[in-house]
């Protein structure tokens, strides 16, 4: 039985300026729903000068390569805004994302999985996996955080990125059905802590008082259930990297890559417009087409050829149907999702590959979204704002 595999980016970054380069840095497999990242940060990578006051930036963050063309004034300026800008990724996964590092929020959530106490989170935690449960919700469960114990089950990442993966081996009904029972977006159980009536504090406002009051949330996993915030990760990021770019009036445009999800941001200094490029999933050397964008926004782009294994010509992918704990069964070869916020863009961009091109358009319309959908027999199945955006290349 022969095993093949291919680890691919997505969606690509085209024409962003004349004569763009770059110099690679380590490059590691990229998480998705069924896997976050799980590479810490390492030292920045080198910069290329690409044009009077283009700078680029390659590195790793989040278990991808993050590639930053940045319009700055001089490479001082450049080059602070790149480091913080992977302090910052390096430092949503440590402290905050990873499954793997004990030093981060989500694994030491996972660690009291069935205990009465719970966990006490971070409000920003707290308030990343309302959003989480609010989309499972909308999407009647395609979209699910707590696919943790499914993820590792399959391990579809780890397997795509090895050179010889003979030893990958589908998990049993059995097996399956047993970590699917741990899983379940309505089994978790967020509860915010109010403060006590002695320590409201005069002075505030009533609305301020309220918010303040929701300061504390505990979770409370029960036995068995894991938390896997892979398919959200790199939308946080984006929505991060947003407000930072929203702080440093001296970079006026950026086009940031991570890995299948790309944050555009200002303005080329000839006032063209942003260009990203979507790969063909039939031909992945090539675009199916291009997207024409101004100022900031946030394109996430889900797949069944970005991380795969394939086994006598069946490919088992990392994006896995939270209803039957499986890659997913789909008409659909790729989704790419343009919103303003990173966040909901990237957890959209896997709950519609799996709803379909039907549901999966209506459920983006519902955040105000934008949604492209290439199906399995070729067919480019767009909303209307998307054909405004979107050139066709093929």
């Amino acid at each position: 039985m022969k095993h093949f595999f291919r680890v691919l980016l997505f969606i690509a970054i085209a024409a962003l300026c004349s004569g763009c380069g770059s110099q690679n840095g380590p490059g590691s497999a990229a998480g998705g729903q069924g896997g976050g990242g799980q590479k810490d940060g390492g030292k920045t990578g080198q910069n290329v000068r690409t044009a009077e006051t283009t700078w680029q930036y390659v590195d790793t963050a989040m278990g991808t390569v993050i590639q930053q063309t940045l319009y700055a004034p001089d490479e001082e300026t450049a080059r602070d805004f790149s480091l913080q800008a992977m302090e910052l990724l390096w430092g949503l996964e440590r402290e905050r994302l990873s499954w793997r590092l004990d030093t981060s929020e989500v694994y030491r959530a996972n660690a009291t999985s069935g205990s009465g106490e719970g966990f006490l989170l971070s409000r920003d935690l707290a308030e990343l996996l309302e959003s989480g449960m609010e989309l499972s919700e909308r999407s009647q469960g395609a979209f699910d955080m707590t696919l943790g114990s499914v993820t590792r089950l399959w391990n579809i990442d780890e397997w795509a990125a090895e050179s010889n993966p003979e030893g990958f081996q589908i998990p049993s009904r059995e097996t399956l059905a047993q970590a699917l029972s741990a899983c379940g977006y309505e089994k978790l159980r967020l509860e915010w802590e109010e403060r006590d009536e002695g320590e409201r504090e005069e002075g505030r406002g009533e609305e301020e008082q309220e918010e303040n009051e929701r300061e504390k949330c505990r979770i409370f996993l029960p036995e068995g259930m894991q938390l896997d915030l892979g398919a959200v990760g790199k939308g946080l990021g984006m929505s991060e990297l947003t407000s930072l770019l929203e702080g440093q009036s001296s970079i006026t445009g950026a086009v940031i890559s991570l890995g299948g999800s790309i944050l555009t941001y200002g303005s080329k200094p000839d006032g063209s417009s942003w260009r990203v490029g979507i790969t063909d999933p039939f031909d992945k050397s090539s675009n199916i087409g291009i997207l024409s964008l101004e100022g900031q926004w946030c394109i996430s782009t889900s797949g069944d050829y970005e991380r795969y294994v394939e086994v006598d010509g069946v490919r088992y992918h990392h994006i896995l149907d939270p209803r039957t704990g499986a890659p997913a069964v789909s008409q659909v070869r790729g989704v790419t999702v343009l919103l303003k916020d990173g966040l909901l863009s990237d957890g959209l961009s896997t709950a519609c590959f799996i709803l379909g091109p039907q549901e999966g358009m209506a459920l983006a319309a519902e955040y105000g979204a934008e949604s492209l959908f290439i199906l399995s027999n070729g067919e480019i199945v767009m909303s209307e704002g998307m054909e405004r955006l979107f050139s066709e290349t093929r």
